[in-house]
């Protein structure tokens, strides 16, 4: 657990870590943290690599491919969202801020 928290706590240039994404419906979010980006060569779109951890054990999950506009940024830590996995959703921060509709690629550099 300890090498994964490690090895996700590095962002990858430019990123937001701890992201939203939508599943399995609109409606519904799924945490996930994204590994990396992909752009489509042909059309130049860009796509977020969203490992979906499951509960309670984070080292199984599932790999989404998303399209970086349907990806929701958060202000949480790596260690934050692996609480709230493995927790099942019992500890988690009190308030949670995102920006629907933001490039995280953007609004990371903001930060940066």
């Amino acid at each position: 657990m300890k090498s994964l928290v490690s090895v996700l706590e590095k962002k990858p240039e430019g990123l937001q870590r701890v992201v939203l994404i939508d599943f399995p419906s609109s409606e519904m979010k799924a945490v996930g943290l994204v590994t990396r980006t992909i752009k489509d060569e042909d059309s130049g779109r860009e796509f977020a690599t969203v490992f979906v951890p499951t509960t309670p054990n984070p080292t199984s999950g599932y790999v989404e491919i998303v399209p970086i506009e349907k990806v929701t940024s958060t202000n949480w830590t790596v260690n934050e969202a692996m609480a709230f996995i493995v927790s099942g959703g019992a500890v988690a921060p009190k308030e949670m801020h995102y920006d629907k509709g933001v490039d995280p690629l953007k609004k990371a550099s903001k930060q940066d």
